[in-house]
């Protein structure tokens, strides 16, 4: 009789690798690649803008006002709290934004994100982020995902994500999202600035917007 062959394992990250630092430095789910992805909707979604777009808004908003910041392919990823890419139709729709042509994506329960190297590993060569607005990170001329504000090992990234926080209240009244406020960056302010300046990128280069009524809003 012929023994029934095992089905093979999904391969184990090897230690010092990407994955491996996702998932026992941070706690963070991921899917072997390559690239290797991380898993959204379990400790955070994404908010997905043009680079120009979003270092903007890192302007404006400033390190205290984010969680962690990632850069792909002229493509930057803001982290938020899980349960946050459910929220940005109706936001928008909130900031009356809604029916305004925006850039602006969430990825959220079920989707991934390519991971960025890990901080302080080697990677390609140095070069200039779009238009010079985000600092030079290395590999980022190249589409590399790099981390522009990395997430911190040994600490829970929960407390540093966007979210919808008491004096940040979501469509119809309701806080969502827990009600979370002590110092916890407000979701609605990031969604409010990322979709100004997105429609402000949008007028520059000439695009349509699709509602050419809307004016330009300013948080």
């Amino acid at each position: 009789m012929a023994l029934p062959v095992p089905l093979p394992r999904a391969p184990m990250p090897s230690e010092g690798g990407c994955a491996f630092w996702y998932e026992h430095e941070l706690g963070w789910a991921t899917a072997a690649g390559p690239p290797v992805a991380l898993l959204t909707g379990l400790r955070f979604d994404v908010l997905e803008l043009p680079a120009d777009a979003g270092a903007a808004v890192l302007r404006r908003i400033g390190a205290a006002g984010t969680g962690p910041v990632a850069l792909a392919a002229g493509r930057m990823r803001l982290l938020v709290a899980a349960g946050g890419a459910d929220e940005l139709p109706g936001l928008l729709d909130w900031l009356e934004w809604g029916g305004v042509a925006l850039d602006l994506t969430a990825v959220g329960a079920g989707g991934r994100m390519t991971a960025p190297e890990p901080p302080g590993r080697p990677r390609g060569p140095t070069g200039a982020a779009p238009g010079g607005t985000v600092g030079g990170r290395p590999g980022a001329e190249q589409g590399a995902a790099v981390w522009l504000r990395p997430p911190e090992p040994g600490r829970e990234v929960e407390p540093t994500l966007p979210a919808l926080t008491h004096f940040g209240h979501g469509p119809g009244g309701s806080a969502g999202l827990g009600d979370r406020g002590g110092g916890v960056p407000d979701l609605v302010r990031l969604v409010d600035t990322a979709a100004t300046e997105c429609h402000r990128v949008r007028l520059l280069r000439g695009e349509s917007t699709g509602t050419k009524s809307q004016p330009l809003a300013f948080s």
